[in-house]
């Protein structure tokens, strides 16, 4: 029964981190930390590196947080905190990856899903300003930008 319950809870954690990547984008990102989040839509620097990547630090220390409970007695800590830590591997792999091409692989995938997920993207870049680019989460891309 523990092993069910924990799969429930990441993959329930895994789910609810979609809704958290949404408003953290939409109202911290382009709200009250846009310093950090403006140099992901407008490159104003020769660094791999952008200031964004702070976010990532902020899941990270979240995700470690909940182990170091986990390992302490409170097992939940371990299911919340490898839902965190995948959807934060998910979340790399296509935003960063797929999407970013900060490594230059997946870069032909043709698929609907794939040309979808990516004309979103595009059209959420095409605002350089903190104001008016729409938000949404990394896999729940709404249906208008997926053409068959």
């Amino acid at each position: 029964m523990k092993t069910f319950l924990w799969i429930i809870v990441f993959f329930g954690t895994f789910s609810i981190m979609e809704f958290m990547a949404w408003f953290t984008h939409k109202y911290v990102m382009h709200g009250f930390l846009w310093s950090l989040h403006k140099d992901h839509h407008h490159k104003d620097h020769k660094s791999w590196f952008e200031r964004n990547d702070a976010f990532f630090i902020f899941y990270a220390i979240v995700s470690m947080s909940l182990f170091y409970a986990g390992a302490n007695g409170w097992w939940y800590g371990w299911a919340t905190g490898f839902g965190i830590l995948a959807y934060g591997i998910a979340y790399f792999l296509v935003h960063d990856i797929f999407i970013h091409q900060r490594f230059k692989i997946f870069r032909n995938a043709d698929n609907w899903y794939a040309k979808g997920v990516r004309r979103a993207h595009k059209i959420h870049h095409k605002h350089l300003g903190k104001e008016d680019g729409e938000c949404f989460g990394m896999l729940l891309v709404p249906f208008k930008y997926f053409k068959k």
